[in-house]
């Protein structure tokens, strides 16, 4: 095999195909990278049995063939090379790969043992990808890290025809947002569960190139995603999901706006002294809302800030991680707070001006922390 390829375009590739390389494989061949070369096409390939990637880009096939190389290493090396066409060629069983002065030789593994890449299901419609990502980002912050836990750790997505909609939890905090998307069947009525983890990767390194096709499988566990000549599958999550739609509340008789970035800094400067598993405590009142951390002989902050208020006086106390990753997934001008009473989660959605419409298709629910008089 040997080819010539722009640097960039290589690295640009092999870096993301990467990605879906396991720290931890089950076999040595599935730390490889596979590349395929042939009639002006290299084709990357890489899988590790619960997630694949592939993708193709445009060479200068000089011979075709196939090789299987460290992904991590190949990706490690394309990083460091300088901006100029790459060569790789093999030599029985090593690669050379040449960039100006720069020269490697790696081993090969044997291609024949690296297992067959699950095939992308027949495509079930397209949704925008910088809307999908948008909405991937701000649901997947109240994903559970807990690995132990796969099906919190996961986003469930539930699609009735035009519509889907994304949650999770991590049983402290919960999530939901609703986007449209083009189906290729109406009325197609179904829903998955897939790792927090993976669907970020493929919302932020899919959704800047257009649309987003999705490809669910009616007879196995997989889904898949393409975009720009890129495509990845992953095994779905097994388990049943906790129904969490019915936690947001139904009525709020109290609500608070605040400027979304004005509050962000706050939570931010005040809970600097809030030390582990110690709140930050909002006291809302009519045109204000003040916050402070700390207690007794420890340091203590407080700052205030302008709101409005419909409802009774109310003071809650959040954790001020979930509070500030909540903040933080709005990127509207006001964050509206809607509380049925202190010790009950509060709502959070978007508002674009005081006494506006809210904007219930991003909705974050966040438990508060029991205060000693509640």
């Amino acid at each position: 095999m040997k080819f010539r390829v722009e640097r960039d375009v290589l690295n640009d590739a092999v870096s993301w195909a990467a990605r879906s390389l396991s720290p931890r494989p089950q076999m040595p061949v599935l730390s490889g990278m596979l590349l395929k070369a042939e009639a002006g096409t290299l084709t990357l390939s890489s899988f590790d049995y619960e997630i694949s990637a592939r993708l193709e880009i445009a060479a200068d096939v000089a011979e075709p063939g196939t090789i299987l190389v460290s992904g991590r290493l190949l990706a490690d090396i394309c990083r460091s090379l300088p901006a100029a066409p790459v060569e790789v060629e093999t030599d029985g069983s090593k690669v050379t790969l040449t960039c100006r002065n720069a020269r490697f030789n790696l081993a090969t593994m044997p291609d024949a043992d690296y297992p067959e890449l699950p095939v992308l299901p027949s495509l079930s419609g397209t949704v925008p990808g910088d809307a999908f990502a948008r909405a991937v980002a701000q649901v997947g912050v109240a994903a559970s890290k807990d690995d132990t836990l796969p099906v919190l750790a996961g986003i469930k997505m539930e699609i009735e025809d035009d519509l889907i909609t994304l949650l999770a939890t991590d049983r402290y905090r919960l999530a939901m947002r609703e986007l449209h998307w083009k189906p290729a069947t109406p009325g197609i009525s179904t829903s998955v569960l897939v790792k927090a983890k993976t669907l970020g990767e493929v919302a932020k390194t899919l959704g800047g190139a257009g649309d987003i096709s999705l490809a669910l499988s009616d007879s196995a566990d997989l889904i898949g995603f393409e975009s720009g000549g890129r495509r990845t599958t992953s095994l779905l999550v097994d388990g049943d999901y906790p129904k969490i739609r019915s936690l947001f509340p139904e009525s709020t008789p109290i609500h608070a706006a605040v400027e979304t970035a004005a509050l962000i800094e706050a939570v931010r400067r005040v809970s600097l002294v809030a030390e582990r598993n110690t709140p930050v405590r909002l006291a809302f009142t009519d045109g204000q809302v003040s916050l402070d951390a700390g207690t007794g002989e420890d340091a203590q902050a407080s700052e205030a800030l302008e709101s409005t208020l419909t409802g009774e006086d109310i003071t809650v106390a959040f954790n001020p991680h979930f509070l500030g990753e909540g903040l933080g997934a709005f990127d509207s001008k006001y964050v509206r707070f809607s509380f049925t009473s202190a010790p009950k989660p509060a709502m959070m959605t978007a508002q674009n001006e005081i006494g506006g419409d809210d904007q219930d298709d991003y909705r974050y629910l966040v438990m508060p922390v029991r205060l000693p008089n509640q």
